[in-house]
This record gives C-alpha cells, structure tokens and sequence, in this order.
C-alpha cells in the first residue's frame, strides 16, 4: 500500500477566453468536471481530491454530484498557483500531505494509470515534479504549436519544453523527422512534491516561460528537475466548442 499522501486537486476556472463556462458544459449527459472528478476519486492510492475553482457555480455544481471543492482566489495567473492554495489552506486545517497532482479540469478522459505512474515516481525521494509523455506520431502533431514538446535525458529527466518541434534534425527534410527520430509531446499532467509545490509558487515569471508561454520552463530555469513518464494516451483537453463535438464522438466511439 502507497505510504504516501497524496492530494489530487483539478483547477475549474469559469472565465475561460475561448469556452466561457466549460467546466460545467455537458459531455455525454454530465459536467466535463465530473469526469475528471470521478476518475480520481475513486483511486485507492489517492487520499483526497478537491476542485479548486473562483466560480461559485462551480463549486455549487461539484457539491451537487457529490464531489468536494474549494473557493480559491480569482488572482491566480495558473493551475499551480491554485494547487499552492489548495495545499496552503488545508496546511492550515492540520491536514498534511506529500505529494499534490494538478489534474486538468478540461481532460475528462484522464486515466488512473497515468496518475498512478506519476504517484510512483515519488518513491524516489529525489524526484521534485513528475510529469507525462506521449509519442508522436504525425507531423502536423510535430509541427502545431498547441502541441508541447518535450525532449529528455537519459535519466527520463526533462531537458526542454518547446512549442517548436525538438529535437532540430539538421541536413533532413522536415517531412522525414518522425522516420529518423522519437518526437513526443507532453501530456500536461503534474504531480509535485508538497514542499517543492510552495516553493514554486513563490518564483516569478521567467524569461524562457513569457517566450514560450510555458509555466514549466520557469521551473527549470530556476534548478528543478522535472521526471517524465511515458503514457500511451495523448489525453483530450476541452479547450473549444469544437473540441466538446470531438469528445462527444470519441464517447460515442467508445460505446460501439
């Protein structure tokens, strides 16, 4: 049995720029938060889970199904920073943790699994953050920006996160990097080690992070290390209406 304690919290926000409300749009007859929800409360290796929203039709929806959440404050530049004050608040209640993941609120077909093998990274007590991959496997994956790559070294350890494709492959046509080489993106789940969690949330914007626009460059720039398991599931993140008709197919998809 996993000794650890470990907090899953899921970052709801209502205000999203390109899907107002999408926490609580329906996927398959129920809230796209509940799914992420009813993946991992029912994990044996996860001792709570909590939404942590600014919304107060979030949390009155999660209460509504059963689920737990927390009223976090509306200033929050990212996920992180909610987790932080998730941790923070329950510190405070005499609730003690090891381990927080920051679970997308947007993946509702997340995969216990995938949680578990980031639990299981923490068995090494060096390891700081633990995050997820998956192979590409088609150059327009490779070559859209709204694919995160990631490249790592031979301890499993990440190296650099770009938006562009990495690793360059000099002197081969573009069309041909995925025959000469591994690509992989990132699958943008976290899990932290408590302490290093409220180190995080104490450092500023880095350079690296307002060029990329990638929240996770700001950790390497400032000395941690990020651990990078591999997952067969490039999960899908609801970020458009678009997006919610092609989860709504995929379900369908499923049930066939």
């Amino acid at each position: 049995m996993n000794s650890m304690k470990v907090l899953a919290v899921i970052p709801a926000r209502y205000a999203s720029t390109r899907f107002p409300g999408k926490p609580l749009a329906l996927l398959g007859g129920k809230p796209i938060i509940q799914w992420v929800w009813e993946c991992v409360s029912q994990m044996p290796t996860l001792d709570e889970a909590i939404v942590a929203t600014d919304d107060e039709r979030i949390l009155k929806a999660v209460q509504q199904f059963g689920g737990k959440a927390m009223m976090t404050s509306s200033l929050h530049r990212s996920g992180t920073d909610r987790c932080g004050e998730v941790l923070h608040n329950l510190e405070n209640n005499g609730c003690q943790y090891d381990v927080v993941i920051n679970l997308q609120g947007d993946e509702p077909f997340t995969q216990q699994s995938q949680l578990n093998s980031l639990i299981a990274c923490f068995n090494d007590s060096r390891t700081q953050i633990a995050t997820l991959k998956t192979s590409i496997s088609s150059f327009g994956e490779l070559s859209s920006p709204n694919n995160v790559k990631v490249v790592c070294g031979g301890k499993g350890q990440a190296l650099y996160f770009s938006r562009q494709p990495i690793p360059f492959l000099r002197g081969v046509e573009p069309a041909e990097w995925l025959s000469r080489q591994p690509y992989y993106k990132h699958v943008g789940i976290y899990a932290f080690r408590a302490e290093t969690l409220k180190e995080l949330v104490q450092l500023e914007p880095s350079p690296l992070e307002k060029s990329e626009s990638l929240e996770q460059l700001r950790w390497l720039e400032n000395g941690y290390t990020i651990q990078v398991r591999p997952t067969a599931q490039a999960n899908i993140g609801i970020d458009t209406p678009e997006d919610l008709a092609a989860a709504e197919q995929y379900l369908l998809n499923l049930k066939k």
